[in-house]
């Protein structure tokens, strides 16, 4: 057998023998028997032998040319046949892979920056289980902002986290500033800073409203995240509601920080209790900030 991969499995089927049909294949790396699962040891290929023929040549190909989804699908292919694939006369060839050169070269700075920005913006999204309609929203968002040349002298990456940034405030999921800055390691002040030209320019055009994220909705976040049952977070829920009907100010103060004192008081007397340093770090606040809170809520609230 000329293939490596016959000529090991081959030999590991003649030396051990796992059940009565024993069927040995490669799956993932791995050598398995598929019928008992029985797992012999990891395929390490060092070199492979020379592809020669075009059929060789195919079958090891590893990689495929990306289309974008966006501008002219058009392209002048590089081979020597033309549409009814017969070959070109060689003077004519000449002039064919001219053209062809020229053609791949004519594009926009625009479409340039879409090339750059959407390979960025699937990997920022599916890294943040971003829901497909929040995406496209997202994706119309910077393609008017690159348009409107909003982009230019500016870091992409940072518009680019804007962008899904605002989509996410738009449609009301509570995702935090902070885990889109840190995921696409770009400051928190650069996507601020494209933030702002985002909502002021952009959102206008496609009638969308920018919501601030409420400490109501980073309530049930931070619950999840800290494995507190549902009862506890509605009794935060409450508790805060009320402290906010007796006059509590949210006015300049950061959201993050009322909902996880809601939920280090509502949770303190029972056995899902959470420490200060938990919460402070689930909701990515200072423990200071966190007492801050604490005391603003139980001096309007009776917690007995």
């Amino acid at each position: 057998m000329n293939n490596y991969k016959e000529k090991s499995l081959s030999k590991l089927k003649k030396k051990e023998q796992c059940c009565e049909n024993q069927c040995v294949d490669l799956r993932n790396g791995q050598i398995v028997c598929i019928n008992c699962g029985i797992v012999f040891g990891t395929q390490l290929t060092q070199k492979e032998r020379r592809a020669f023929t075009a059929e060789e040549i195919k079958k090891r190909r590893r990689t495929y040319p990306v289309y974008r989804d966006f501008g002219p699908r058009t392209e002048i292919p590089r081979n020597n046949k033309d549409y009814k694939g017969r070959e070109i006369a060689a003077k004519k060839n000449i002039k064919h892979l001219r053209l062809s050169k020229i053609q791949r070269s004519l594009t926009s700075s625009i479409e340039r920056n879409l090339w750059d920005a959407k390979p960025k913006m699937n990997l920022l999204a599916s890294k943040l289980n971003i829901p497909k309609y929040v995406y496209e929203i997202a994706w119309r968002i910077y393609i008017a902002a690159a348009k409107k040349k909003l982009t230019m002298g500016r870091s992409i990456e940072g518009f680019v986290a804007a962008s899904l940034y605002t989509a996410v405030r738009v449609h009301e999921i509570p995702r935090l500033l902070e885990e889109i800055s840190d995921i696409c390691l770009v400051s928190r002040r650069t996507i601020t800073r494209a933030l702002g030209e985002l909502v002021k320019e952009i959102l206008p055009e496609f009638n969308l409203k920018y919501k601030p994220i409420t400490p109501e909705q980073l309530i049930f976040r931070f619950g999840n995240d800290l494995k507190i049952p549902i009862n506890i977070q509605k009794k935060a829920l409450k508790l805060f509601s009320e402290s906010s009907k007796n006059g509590l100010s949210t006015i300049g103060k950061d959201p993050k920080g009322f909902a996880a004192s809601a939920i280090y008081l509502a949770a303190k007397p029972t056995k899902y209790r959470k420490t200060q340093t938990e919460v402070s770090d689930t909701a990515k606040i200072t423990e200071v900030t966190l007492r801050t809170r604490i005391k603003d809520i139980k001096e309007l609230v009776s917690l007995n």
